[in-house]
């Protein structure tokens, strides 16, 4: 078995998508979309941009703001030679440049959000990279979302992208499993200022920044319920934004504390934020040598279990290693040229 290649020999167990994209950044209007997408591209495509039809649009001025944002996004695809690329997530322009883009939507219950699927069903030309469906109170209410956004979605000829449920209700966190177990979702988002602001004042509003987020009981259940959720059906979980957007360095330990703990992905708030988030959830120069290390010695013993370090390791750990070797290549970090000849 020398010479066998990691796919090969270390079986997929269903795990989450380590290869999604670290950090999600929100824009909720023509200017700020056009500026996240310049940075997107100058970036290499190292971030997801999702277009905010909740927040960013005015109230009462939501059937005007959805048809906006998709009229200069159709212009921008036509201006930049997009095309629907074979993955069904991403525009691919004349450059060779993907974007992948996402959209949130208003909640079911909000009058606007049929609207809002009808016109990015039927309207949009750029291919959805995921669907964003906020204040989800728990699996009935995701299922008629879902069930509505599909319907939709099938009449204008066009698939369901996947789904991102954003867990900022009581009955979301209660049922995070079930959530997190529907074949439709790949992503649960925390919505942690809806979620604090539904307890009425019992959560102060210090609990919204760093460390009382990671701190606060009752916050720290919720992120607990949504990694294990996640975790266990496959999914991707994805931490909150630092509210505090002019502090790098506050967005940085944030997104470096929300790795710790098993988030995948961050949200971004400012242009600011996304260099912080990506840099702190890319494995480090470190862990990159010692994870190609590894595996090249595994390899060479015919991936059975090795001393390494002092340590036992054998298929179980592999696996974790080389999933974060895929995910440094991923994110164009440098890897070892001879693990780079020998894997990839």
């Amino acid at each position: 078995m020398a010479g066998l290649h990691p796919e090969e020999v270390l079986a997929a167990t269903g795990g989450s998508d380590a290869l999604v994209a670290a950090c999600e950044h929100y824009a909720g209007d023509a200017r700020k979309l056009a500026k996240a997408l310049a940075l997107q591209a100058s970036r290499g495509c190292d971030f997801d941009v999702t277009m905010d039809l909740e927040d960013g649009a005015p109230a009462g001025a939501e059937a005007d703001a959805v048809r906006a944002l998709v009229a200069f996004l159709n212009q921008w695809d036509t201006d930049q030679g997009g095309s629907v690329s074979a993955n069904g997530g991403e525009s691919i322009h004349g450059s060779g440049q993907r974007h992948a883009i996402g959209c949130r939507v208003h909640p079911r219950e909000h009058p606007a959000f049929a609207d809002d699927l009808h016109v990015l069903a039927h309207a949009l030309r750029v291919p959805l990279a995921y669907l964003t469906i906020p204040k989800t109170e728990g699996v009935a209410d995701a299922t008629a979302a879902i069930a509505h956004a599909a319907q939709t979605f099938a009449a204008a000829g066009k698939r369901l992208p996947p789904v991102q449920l954003l867990v900022e209700t009581h009955g979301a966190v209660r049922e995070a499993f079930g959530l997190a177990a529907l074949p439709e979702v790949r992503f649960l988002s925390f919505g942690q200022m809806d979620f604090t602001s539904a307890h009425h004042g019992a959560i102060s509003a210090e609990a919204m920044h760093s460390p009382g987020q990671f701190d606060h009981p009752l916050l720290r259940r919720a992120k607990v319920e949504i990694l294990a959720a996640c975790h266990a059906a496959g999914k991707i979980p994805t931490h909150n934004p630092t509210v505090n957007f002019a502090d790098s360095d506050q967005t940085r330990a944030d997104a470096q504390q929300a790795r710790a703990i098993g988030f995948l992905r961050m949200w971004s708030i400012h242009p600011s934020q996304v260099g912080p988030i990506v840099e702190s959830f890319a494995p480090s120069g470190d862990e990159v040598e010692a994870a190609a290390a590894l595996l090249l010695h595994a390899q060479a013993s015919q991936w059975g279990p090795i001393a390494f370090g002092g340590k036992l390791h054998d298929r179980a750990s592999y696996r974790y290693f080389w999933t974060l070797l895929k995910k440094a290549r991923a994110m164009h970090r440098p890897i070892p040229q001879a693990a780079e000849a020998a894997f990839f």
